[in-house]
């Protein structure tokens, strides 16, 4: 059973994602927060597995309360909710923590893979906005100097030549299935290399292990 909080100022926009909770066999919900603040101190206190986040709130905002919720070291996992298709969101809310980001409105069963997807420590953001947000992203990072070798950033010394080419196939946006058929190796494989270099990135899912090859200039922007 996947425990989820909901966090959103909006009563409306709580109850119908209340029902669908309710409503889908293998979710719980656990509470109900009216804005950041309340998340945070719920999520303390139920320890639900995901919690879904409204952006715009009163007070402390779905972006601080991801962060604080995070820094926690507890094990929620946030998934941004939004109705502003901005790249600036998302970008801000998977460098605050956030382990997805998807629009108000995706389709009830989007947003079910996605909870589940995220409690499985997988990431997931709106399809429409991934290659968007990530090249947004790579512009804004100052990459290493021609004569620096990637690997030289602290956080890669520990990675073995196919984990470095696995992290550089994850960056890019691929799946393990795909990474399986680039590589030419089981996905059992993929999988076990996938779970080393999170574990020595100290990446909690995908999405940061996207932003630390982007971090390490391993992952360029398409022209």
């Amino acid at each position: 059973m996947i425990t989820v909080l909901v966090a959103d100022d909006q009563p409306m926009q709580r109850l119908g994602l209340s029902m669908l909770m309710q409503g889908t066999e293998g979710l719980e919900l656990v509470g109900e927060a009216a804005n950041g603040a309340e998340a945070v101190r719920m999520a303390a206190h139920l320890r639900p597995d995901v919690a879904l986040m409204d952006v715009r709130m009163p007070g402390m905002d779905g972006l601080e309360a991801t962060r604080r919720i995070v820094a926690s070291g507890g094990r929620t996992r946030v998934i941004i909710l939004t109705t502003f298709d901005l790249d600036e969101y998302a970008h801000d809310g998977l460098r605050a923590g956030a382990s997805g980001f998807l629009l108000k409105d995706a389709r009830p069963d989007e947003l079910v893979a996605g909870i589940r997807a995220v409690a499985s420590g997988d990431a997931v953001v709106a399809p429409r906005l991934t290659r968007r947000l990530l090249d947004a992203y790579a512009h804004q990072v100052l990459s290493p100097p021609a004569d620096t070798p990637a690997a030289a950033d602290p956080r890669l010394r520990d990675l073995s030549e196919r984990e470095l080419e696995v992290l550089v196939l994850i960056g890019q946006g691929l799946s393990n299935t795909e990474i399986t058929e680039r590589l030419v190796l089981t996905e059992s494989t993929v999988k076990k290399h996938v779970g080393k270099v999170l574990a020595k990135l100290g990446a909690r899912d995908r999405v940061q292990a996207v932003i630390a090859a982007y971090d390490a200039g391993l992952v360029k922007p398409k022209p």
